[in-house]
């Protein structure tokens, strides 16, 4: 789905990643690599083999666009390293684009670890008049993208159905992005007059219209 912020193009993917046209820099938000395994070390059956998942799905969007950057915003990591690490480490020297990461609440691994990946950190980051941020955060002249949250959507159908979608969530000054990783949850928003609603399903994106 294709949006326009500030008179920039941006599509909106149903991974929930987002493509920046004009800079080419493709958003993804909330991975928590290191999730899973956290998981399976505590006892949940999760298979082995969906630590491998949200480095399918990077490389599934990254073939889609023509990006020259890498923004996550915040929480690429959920905690301490853990197997995972080596994982992304070497997702890494597969990629041509500069990675760089605006830092999470999650995001406790040192500073250290992804300077030898050559990955950039920001507590935010300002590119003309968006501000990039991992907390949803207001501040006059900017445009806000933010992850944090998870936000999802519950719609109700026919009788007693009700439908739950991850979704982008856009308020006037502020773009609130999916979580993109495995496992993470969401947590579902009520619209207020002048929000927009882009939900995601897994062959679209699609505004929901009130």
């Amino acid at each position: 789905m294709n949006i326009s912020i500030n008179n920039q193009n941006f599509t909106l993917h149903q991974s929930g990643a987002a493509f920046w046209e004009e800079k080419k820099i493709l958003f993804i938000s909330d991975l928590h690599l290191g999730k899973i395994a956290h998981f399976r070390k505590h006892g949940m059956a999760i298979p082995e083999k969906a630590v491998l998942e949200n480095f399918a799905r990077l490389n599934e969007v990254l073939n889609l666009f023509d990006s020259e950057t890498i923004i996550f915003l915040g929480d690429l990591f959920h905690s301490k390293i853990n197997n995972e690490w080596d994982f992304f480490a070497d997702w890494t020297k597969t990629v041509s684009q500069q990675i760089i990461l605006i830092e999470g609440n999650h995001d406790i691994i040192s500073k250290k670890n992804y300077a030898d990946l050559n990955i950039e950190i920001y507590e935010e980051l300002i590119i003309d008049d968006f501000l990039l941020t991992h907390h949803p955060t207001t501040r006059e002249n900017f445009f806000n993208f933010c992850g944090h949250i998870h936000p999802g959507i519950k719609l109700k159908g026919l009788g007693r159905q009700f439908l739950s979608l991850s979704c982008f969530f856009r308020k006037p000054h502020q773009l609130i992005f999916p979580s993109f990783g495995e496992f993470t949850g969401n947590f579902y928003l009520i619209p207020e007059e002048n929000d927009q609603v882009y939900a995601i399903t897994k062959e679209e994106v699609i505004e929901i219209k009130r």
